[in-house]
């Protein structure tokens, strides 16, 4: 790995932690229901493949960060299963890309809307309604899916913006 990767890959975590400790959207970043505006940035494998794991180790940081400071209420659990959902939702991003309904990557967009509501709805329902795993999935993923999509609505008109900058060279899907 060279320096300008490892700066991208820092840069990026650095900024998806950033945003969620800001005051007022770290209230919201954590729980049953949240809405993690950071969560805007896995859909940057769309335009660079390197994001996968800059927004991996950005969301490991937050919720270690998040669990350390007690806003967390997952604690450290979430470190480790909701990092493994922002990591499979980059994944299948980047590798989606290129699928397109009217010109618009749909299913790279929903795929941090839909891991999040199976991994981190299930990992809810384990920890807060542990008599009922299958109804708390659904409900706890519902919560979250929502707040995942507010936050993938926001990413595509990041992305849109991005796309007319030369942050992100072609090169950099390969």
């Amino acid at each position: 790995m060279n320096t300008k990767n490892f700066t991208r890959i820092a840069m990026i975590a650095a900024i998806y932690t950033a945003i969620c400790f800001v005051p007022g959207l770290s209230m919201i970043a954590f729980g049953q229901i949240q809405v993690r505006i950071a969560e805007a940035l896995t859909l940057l494998p769309l335009l660079d493949k390197r994001a996968i794991a800059g927004v991996t180790l950005g969301c490991f940081l937050t919720n270690l960060l998040g669990a350390m400071l007690g806003l967390n209420p997952t604690g450290f659990i979430d470190a480790i299963v909701g990092t493994l959902a922002t990591f499979l939702a980059a994944v299948c991003t980047y590798r989606l890309r290129n699928v397109k309904t009217a010109g618009i990557p749909v299913l790279s967009i929903l795929m941090p809307v839909i891991f999040n509501f199976f991994i981190v709805g299930a990992e809810l329902a384990v920890l807060f309604m542990p008599d009922n795993v299958i109804v708390g999935t659904l409900i706890n993923g519902a919560y979250v899916a929502i707040g995942e999509l507010i936050a993938v609505i926001a990413g595509w008109f990041m992305i849109k913006a991005l796309e007319k900058t030369e942050l992100f060279d072609k090169s950099a899907l390969s």
